[in-house]
């Protein structure tokens, strides 16, 4: 039956006896495998020409794109004693809704009359600040008064100098004519007592001008006298004036330095009373704050302290709190080897966990279960893990994200490229290059075919 010996029997057995000749006959001269090679080699062939999307896959997770719209903690801003809840997990919260509320724990707060206590030391520091401005409105009165009878004694000191100028101004003339009388009367005398010697005159006519020249010098002593106490007068009045401004700058420095004194207690009292403000503004913002609110719109996912009576520290977390609108965004994180590839305003879709996909890698149009984004910011920065990070926002020229992901969950993400043949892109994995990095170039003959739109 091998054929494997000379002697030959196959001609002496009846073939047609036996069904097992017949279905090795049967398959021996079927053709339907080979038809089926030529065919799967035409398609494959011709599926080499097919475009093909490049893309790089990434993975991630969902997250908001504002800040405010993060999930949150709720922190006390004093610590204390709980003392009642209003809300429990999976309630809906607006924002400044009652979470719960706190008894003061601190033992310098527990005075319940603090607040009024505070208050009244604050006032008594204030009257005595309007005590000492009063008192240097007094002692500004004062220095003002002193001020003026200064100038007044001065003045009145001006009036006796001029006085006195012109009494000295006269005594001058009249000690002039005393000299120039008393002058006369000296040559007279002379005269006299040379025609008493020659007997022309009497001696009583000689005794008469020694008696005129004795009153006349008299005269010239008197205006002379009279000249000197003027000029002493006058002498007295400079000292007086001295004596004046010595005394009033004595005065006036007094009063400046009890000024200065007031001042320094009434800004001291100032200081006293603004920190005792400040201390009453604490201990009112503390009363306040025994009533912790949300902070945004959302929802209690998480409850951290169970419990009435429990106590907690400052800005110590007691709850989560999640926003139910949030603007959407994807993290993705791509290999530094892919980075310059990436560009603001680049076609991405995404697959979330939760939501069925069929997911065609070359293909990204007609996938199933995808959506569609656009990179809104790259990270200049790597990341812990080695990776740059991507934010994706929602493409509104497509159909919208699902409202019902949540923040944290999966993502993954295809961050499209250039449309290219399916033949030049095995032979690029092949050769290990890296994807085309080019705009506006031909690959093979093939363009890009998907531009980039304007984002918004």
């Amino acid at each position: 039956m091998l054929n494997i010996s000379p002697t030959s029997v196959a001609d002496k057995i009846d073939k047609g006896r036996y069904k097992a000749y017949q279905k090795l006959l049967k398959r021996s001269n079927s053709k339907v495998l080979i038809k089926m090679l030529i065919a799967f080699l035409l398609i494959t062939v011709l599926g080499m020409f097919l475009p093909w999307t490049q893309n790089i896959r990434s993975k991630g997770y969902v997250t908001t794109l504002n800040p405010y719209d993060k999930p949150q903690n709720i922190q006390p801003l004093i610590g204390g004693r709980i003392e009642s809840w209003y809300v429990t997990e999976g309630d809906s919260v607006s924002m400044g809704d009652t979470i719960a509320i706190l008894t003061e724990a601190k033992e310098d707060y527990l005075d319940p009359e603090l607040l009024t206590n505070t208050e009244v030391q604050i006032n008594a520091k204030e009257s005595s600040a309007d005590a000492y401005l009063v008192k240097r409105r007094f002692l500004m009165n004062q220095l003002e008064s002193i001020n003026e009878n200064r100038l007044f004694k001065l003045e009145q000191i001006k009036i006796k100098n001029n006085q006195l100028d012109i009494k000295i101004a006269s005594a001058k003339l009249a000690l002039e004519a005393a000299e120039v009388y008393a002058q006369n009367a000296r040559n007279q005398l002379l005269r006299m007592q040379e025609m008493y010697n020659k007997g022309i005159k009497s001696l009583t006519d000689l005794e008469q001008k020694r008696l005129s020249k004795q009153e006349a010098e008299a005269k010239r002593l008197e205006a002379l006298n009279k000249l000197e106490l003027y000029e002493a007068d006058k002498s007295n009045l400079l000292r007086e004036i001295e004596i004046i401004n010595t005394d009033n700058a004595q005065k006036t420095a007094k009063i400046e330095s009890e000024i200065k004194s007031a001042d320094s207690y009434r800004f001291s009292l100032m200081g006293e009373s603004n920190k005792l403000q400040s201390k009453r503004n604490q201990i009112a913002q503390r009363q306040n704050s025994y009533i912790i609110t949300s902070p945004i719109d959302g929802r209690i996912t998480k409850i951290l302290k169970n419990g009435i009576g429990e106590y907690i520290k400052s800005q110590e977390s007691i709850a989560t709190v999640v926003p139910i609108n949030f603007q959407k965004a994807v993290e993705l994180y791509i290999l530094p080897n892919d980075m310059p590839l990436i560009k603001e305003g680049k076609r991405v879709r995404l697959q979330f966990d939760g939501w069925p996909a069929v997911v065609f890698s070359g293909w990204p149009d007609n996938s199933f279960g995808t959506f569609a984004g656009r990179v809104f910011a790259i990270d200049n920065d790597i990341s812990a893990n080695g990776k740059y990070r991507l934010l994706v926002v929602e493409d509104d020229t497509d159909k919208p994200w699902p409202d019902l992901i949540r923040i944290g969950s999966g993502a993954q993400g295809l961050l499209l490229l250039n449309d290219v043949r399916i033949y030049y892109e095995i032979w690029r994995k092949l050769n290990g290059f890296p994807p085309d990095f080019y705009q506006g170039i031909e690959t093979n003959n093939v363009k890009n075919k998907a531009p980039l739109r304007k984002f918004k």
